[in-house]
């Protein structure tokens, strides 16, 4: 009888420990499963250098953007490896446009030409201020260009100047102070 007893035990303490580790288990699997539904950008990682996305989430400045690449659904494919430079407006270079035009991009049924302007914004490759010239063209990811021209000395696409240019684990931003709207 002890030793019945000292079995059943065991098997229910063992029991037990394996419902506790499948438990364990399945929370691990589907915080997996959360962050590949939600894309890369919802890979947390304290330790590395920001992405794209996460070095804009990250600066006040660039909310407006942010609120764009997010409607547009265009977070995860900037937070891919890339590279990518961007040439990213300011939220007082949004501020420029008209409030109705910004209201208008963010709805939903207008996803994709948000999508074409973000585009607009985003060149494939790293791009440093050293290797900008003057009069060079940027084939950009909407399939148009930009035009890079040095204003005083500082560099600006289309018209727009660059005001700073941050590093990201997937490519560069430079901060503009005009949105870029594809001719």
């Amino acid at each position: 009888m002890k030793r019945t007893l000292i079995l059943c035990t065991a098997l229910i303490l063992g029991l037990s420990s394996c419902k506790e580790n499948e438990s364990h288990a399945s929370h691990n699997a589907h915080s997996s499963e959360t962050a590949v539904l939600a894309g890369q950008e919802a890979v947390q990682d304290d330790d590395s250098n920001p992405d794209i996305v996460k070095l804009a989430v990250a600066t006040p400045d660039l909310s407006t953007l942010v609120t764009a690449v997010q409607a547009s659904g265009l977070a995860t494919s900037l937070s891919n490896a890339g590279p990518f430079t961007v040439f990213a407006p300011t939220n007082e270079a949004f501020g420029k446009l008209p409030k109705e035009a910004l209201e208008r991009l963010l709805k939903e049924e207008n996803k994709s030409e948000l999508g074409d302007i973000l585009g607009h914004h985003t060149y494939v490759g790293v791009l440093k201020l050293d290797q900008l010239s003057d009069g060079q063209k940027l084939g950009m990811v909407d399939g148009k260009s930009v035009l890079v021209t040095f204003q005083d000395g500082v560099p600006t696409i289309d018209g727009a100047k660059i005001l700073g240019s941050v590093s990201a684990s997937n490519g560069i931003v430079h901060l503009v102070d005009t949105v870029l709207l594809p001719k």
